[in-house]
């Protein structure tokens, strides 16, 4: 593993690394709705499409073959909790969005899961150099309450952001909310920046 790249995340080398409203948690706490989805390798696919010249999927082999990356970065829940340190493995965004051709209009991605969960993200965002499709951290395989087989991680967003039980990410010219962010589920905020509290949507 001495040959995979190594991020580090800016915001580890911030001189105060808690946001506005966070306590510090050793452990990691389980946050989810609804059952955790049963992993079944034979079926699983995950896909880009949408704003793409043409779409793409693999298997999970084949995605776990893919150029991979480790990120060390800090975890900001939007109900209060931060841990630091974590060290991601993975596959990052720039990689797997690699294996397709955007079209000029695509702006925003939406991040589909399972049990028809998903989040919305700037694509520039999506894109940034410690976001990856992560199926470790701290040296062990995600446990299944945490996301195995995939979760997306985006260190600079509040942790809603780094969806769980990831299967595909939809190109979109248009920016529009995802599960949490609609108003029926909780009506987070649209972008989830933890350092200027961005938890709910405006009014």
């Amino acid at each position: 593993m001495s040959d995979v790249p190594h991020i580090i995340s800016s915001d580890t080398l911030r001189e105060q690394r808690l946001p506005p409203g966070q306590s510090l948690t050793r452990k990691w706490p389980i946050l989810h709705a609804g059952t955790v989805p049963r992993f079944d390798p034979a079926r699983w696919r995950f896909q880009i499409f949408g704003l793409v010249e043409q779409p793409w999927q693999c298997d999970y082999t084949a995605f776990k073959a893919l150029p991979q990356i480790r990120v060390k970065a800090d975890m900001h829940c939007v109900t209060r909790w931060s841990k630091l340190d974590m060290l991601w493995e993975g596959v990052s965004t720039r990689t797997v969005m690699n294996q397709v051709k955007l079209l000029p209009e695509a702006r925003f991605v939406m991040v589909h899961c399972e049990q028809g969960f998903s989040t919305n993200l700037p694509l520039d965002e999506f894109l940034d150099e410690d976001c990856l499709f992560a199926w470790g951290c701290d040296g062990q395989p995600l446990d299944p309450d945490h996301g195995f087989p995939l979760r997306l991680v985006v260190p600079k967003l509040y942790a809603w952001k780094s969806a769980k039980w990831v299967r595909g990410v939809e190109l979109i010219p248009q920016d529009r909310p995802g599960f949490w962010e609609d108003w029926f589920n909780g009506g987070y905020h649209m972008h989830g920046d933890p350092w200027t509290e961005e938890r709910f949507r405006p009014v």
